[in-house]
């Protein structure tokens, strides 16, 4: 275990939120956050909008529905992710990814046919742009 390990292990849970938020991160610390055994720290840094592309696809494989449900939302989803949420199993994940204007318009007409109805009405619905926020102190935040 590296030094830098060893101190974010001895982080409280408040302190690495507050990590997960801070618009002055230093990126030492992503990859602990990114990998972080709590499922709330990681929902709160899934939805920071500098992520890096790696740091998508390893949150995007989460087994927290929290966390892949904010990924679903960003406008920088490759191609491959899109089509993962698409024809993922959970119908939430397909309801967040349903309004993503990356979709192609095959995938569009895949959702429109979707088992949930949910699915179905938020594609109706048609894209939509997700907005931003950044709270004094923190880092623009996808809403």
């Amino acid at each position: 275990m590296t030094e830098l390990e060893q101190q974010y292990r001895q982080l409280s849970f408040d302190q690495r939120m507050e990590m997960a938020l801070a618009a002055d991160l230093e990126p030492c610390w992503r990859p602990f956050l990114v990998r972080d055994q709590h499922a709330q720290v990681k929902a709160y840094f899934s939805r920071r909008l500098d992520l890096q592309p790696d740091e998508v696809a390893l949150l995007l494989a989460d087994p927290n529905q929290t966390v892949r449900l904010n990924c679903a939302k960003r406008p920088d989803l490759t191609p491959e992710q899109v089509a993962a949420c698409v024809n993922d199993r959970d119908p939430n994940l397909r309801y967040f990814v349903a309004r993503n204007p990356l979709l192609s318009e095959d995938q569009r007409e895949q959702l429109m046919d979707d088992e949930d109805e949910l699915v179905r009405i938020a594609v109706r619905k048609g894209p939509k742009q997700r907005g931003t926020r950044a709270r004094p102190g923190q880092a623009e935040m996808i809403r």
